[in-house]
């Protein structure tokens, strides 16, 4: 095998890539002061911005879930990856060539791990398909595609490709790449056949390749062509350890910038789709992939949407039954959003790309500006299987439909609904209906089924997140209204993210001049990497590992990128810390030593008495100076 990496190599691809352009691949990020970047945490489910980025010291860490590390650290826990493949992903990325250790650099297989594996087979498969549209069989699918309005710079936008019909043209392209059959089975591009020999899962088809958010391909998407072609209109990649189809969104890739700019997303049902919003100007668009929209593809968009107020997510549906039956189950999971949740339909049942080719681009941007809210329109549809003529009716009608108003968390949307459905029913008196929707959405809050909070999903504001945990994972309390653990806080930051601005002070502090257990084991950590004064660009790396466990160095990490408290951080606020923690370990020794004069009495030798109140006389000498000179006096 070959073995570990190079430290030096690890080091290079470490600052080779900034955690910023890394974290940014996964999720919207925004200033949050201090030279620190914020968002929403991919790790955990949450409405405000936990997460923050630390470009400057190349670390992440979420406030909310404790989940912090570096880049590597990133990687690995967002893409599944062991260490090696997380430095092997990076270092393609940053084109540096890796060395391993006990038997040298190997360019072929061994030592890999598998997902890389299947991502390099994904990506040399894709090459393939596309490479494979220019020929002389692909013909009938450069038709298909010009009869729906896409040319060749549109094919190769999105990256469109052509698997020939042939049993095994793939497989033994990939094979003499190095792949091994193994591979290409587990990857999804080839199935076992009858005799046992794999063969290649997409043949005779037009290719779309599925990227996930990073831009990577871990599956493709393929479309019938021919009539003597008996499989589904559509087949996908099977699920595979890099492709979920419920957790990837086609055209993520290329819209995910602008959905992060303009805070909004189009969510249409197929490839063409997508390909007909983009070449029309809309490239916010993306799609599922096979699968129906769910929880996984909101956590995605709600990473790039931040769920800020003006935030918006259009689905586009056909007209017909199956249309209205997919909005209305989009509807079930509005309140996962933040976001406003519209839907807008085609005329005559058309989806965007008949559309682009029937009426131009100018119809596919108008078909997304006329969207209608979603509750409002599954309100509607409601209210429709109704008999609205008699008082049964709208009695029933209102049975129905109030709960769902009811469950809208913001309180005005709640009743302006609450007004708007009054008059859909054709009730006069609209105080009755927004009474019998409060009344409702009351009940709830009793039962504890939806808490009323403001905030168009009951979210706190995106400021309101904690600056801090009140304890370190796992380990003893921390108790952040004391102002003693605040102030070793504040200190610890400043060892960690200046340490040039407490040093060499800093590390004459003894251990247990830090009174909450788990700062003592973070200034161990700091001692047992070399100290403070010991800023080299690896220092941050060598107090992590330094940490006894992973509770310890993920505090490391939180202290390392949370914001410090002030508004100029120089020499005189570090040494006002230095002096608070040192002042108050003076304060409980003088405290100590008065506790040890008492329990001595007169009986006590006269040396041993003078030896403590000598003590005392120092303590209380080098507190006077503390408190009169400050950081001088230390």
């Amino acid at each position: 095998m070959a073995g570990r990496i190079n430290d030096d190599d690890v080091k290079a691809v470490r600052d080779a890539v900034p955690i910023d352009a890394v974290v940014s691949e996964y999720l919207q990020l925004r200033n949050a002061g201090g030279g620190n970047l914020k968002g929403l945490c991919p790790f955990h489910d949450e409405k405000s911005p936990s997460f923050q980025v630390s470009p400057s010291k190349g670390f992440y860490h979420c406030f909310g879930c404790q989940a912090g590390g570096d880049t590597l650290d990133f990687i690995m826990k967002i893409d599944h990856l062991s260490f090696s493949e997380a430095v092997e992903r990076l270092a393609g990325q940053a084109g540096i060539t890796l060395r391993y250790e006990e038997g040298g650099y190997t360019a072929g297989t061994s030592g890999r791990g598998e997902r890389i594996r299947l991502v390099e087979a994904h990506k040399a498969a894709a090459l393939f398909y596309a490479e494979q549209l220019g020929g002389a069989e692909a013909e009938i699918g450069r038709r298909f595609l010009a009869e729906r309005g896409f040319d060749q710079a549109a094919a190769e936008h999105f990256g469109v490709g052509y698997s020939p019909a042939g049993w095994d043209h793939l497989t033994r392209f990939l094979r003499g790449k190095g792949f091994t059959d193994k591979e290409l089975v587990t990857s999804g591009l080839a199935q076992d056949s009858r005799s046992g020999k794999p063969i290649d899962r997409f043949r005779g088809r037009l290719m779309w390749p599925i990227r996930d958010i990073s831009g990577e391909v871990v599956g493709f998407g393929a479309r019938r062509l021919r009539d003597d072609d008996n499989g589904p209109k559509y087949l996908n990649t099977p699920e595979t350890a890099i492709y979920k189809k419920s957790q990837v969104l086609y055209g993520i890739d290329l819209a995910k910038k602008e959905i992060a700019k303009t805070s909004r997303a189009v969510v249409v049902e197929g490839y063409t789709d997508v390909m007909a919003c983009h070449m029309a100007g809309v490239t916010t668009a993306i799609a599922t992939c096979g699968t129906a929209f769910g929880g996984d593809h909101i956590k995605i968009l709600r990473r790039l949407l931040m769920d800020n107020a003006t935030a918006e997510v259009i689905f586009t549906f056909d007209g017909d039954a199956a249309g209205q039956k997919a909005a209305l189950r989009a509807f079930e999971d509005d309140q996962k959003f933040a976001a406003e949740t519209s839907i807008t339909i085609a005329p005559n049942g058309m989806d965007p790309c008949d559309l682009r080719l029937a009426q131009g681009d100018a119809a596919v941007s108008g078909l997304v500006e006329s969207r209608t809210p979603l509750f409002e329109f599954a309100l509607r549809h409601i209210v429709s299987r109704h008999n609205l003529e008699n008082p049964a009716g709208r009695a029933a009608a209102l049975d129905e439909a109030a709960p769902i108003v009811a469950n809208i968390k913001n309180i005005a949307i709640q009743h302006e609904s609450a007004v708007q459905l009054a008059g859909m029913l054709g009730i006069r008196d609209e105080q009755f209906v927004v009474k019998r929707v409060a009344q409702l959405a009351r009940w709830a809050r009793e039962r504890g089924n939806q808490p009323q909070q403001q905030g168009r999903g009951g979210n706190r504001s995106p400021e309101s997140a904690p600056s801090a945990p009140a304890a370190a994972p796992g380990g003893p309390a921390l108790n952040l209204r004391s102002p003693a653990h605040r102030t070793e806080r504040e200190l610890l930051k400043l060892a960690l993210q200046r340490p040039a601005l407490v040093s060499p002070a800093f590390d004459a502090y003894g251990i247990d001049e830090f009174t909450a257990p788990p700062y003592a084991a973070v200034r161990q950590a700091i001692q047992d990497a070399g100290g403070a004064a010991q800023d080299t660009d690896d220092y941050l790396i060598r107090v992590r590992e330094a940490a006894p466990n992973d509770t310890v160095r993920a505090l490391v990490t939180e202290l390392a990128v949370e914001a410090i408290h002030a508004k100029t951080v120089d020499e005189v606020y570090a040494g006002d810390q230095l002096v608070q923690v040192r002042l108050r370990a003076v304060d409980r020794r003088v405290h100590e030593v008065q506790g040890t004069m008492s329990r001595l009495g007169p009986q006590a030798p006269p040396e041993q008495h003078a030896a403590v109140q000598e003590e005392l006389w120092v303590l209380q000498q080098y507190g006077r100076r503390l408190r009169n000179r400050g950081a001088e006096g230390l």
